[in-house]
């Protein structure tokens, strides 16, 4: 889940950062609703590629500690926000190329000319 105190920061550098000073306008509730809007995929290839980009190791073998500035996890915050946008359209196009191809509305080539427009 999405933890609000993260955004709690007076840093010069983020400071003028429009996005979070939205986000920091945002109540907690609205934070966590959007969170938990995001489907089980999208968390799980979210989850794996911060994982893969902190070198995760397998907690029962190991002791991780992972050690950085403010500047570099804001900077993995907002990869990993972009990441979500970005999944999030792409699962919400495949709905919607499925639900045209169930309908018979989409020919077999989603990138075939419609034609002309007949009114």
């Amino acid at each position: 889940m999405f933890n609000p105190e993260f955004l709690a920061t007076d840093s010069e550098a983020i400071s003028g950062n429009s996005l979070i000073q939205y986000l920091q306008d945002q109540s907690p509730d609205v934070l966590q609703r959007v969170a938990r809007s995001a489907s089980p995929e999208i968390q799980d290839i979210i989850r794996h590629n911060v994982q893969g980009l902190l070198g995760m190791l397998p907690g029962e073998q190991f002791e991780v500690k992972i050690q950085t500035n403010r500047d570099n996890l804001a900077g993995l915050l907002a990869s990993a926000m972009m990441t979500g946008y970005f999944l999030r359209q792409m699962e919400q196009r495949m709905e919607l190329e499925s639900s045209w191809v169930g309908s018979g509305s989409l020919d077999a080539d989603p990138d075939a000319d419609p034609g002309e427009l007949q009114l």
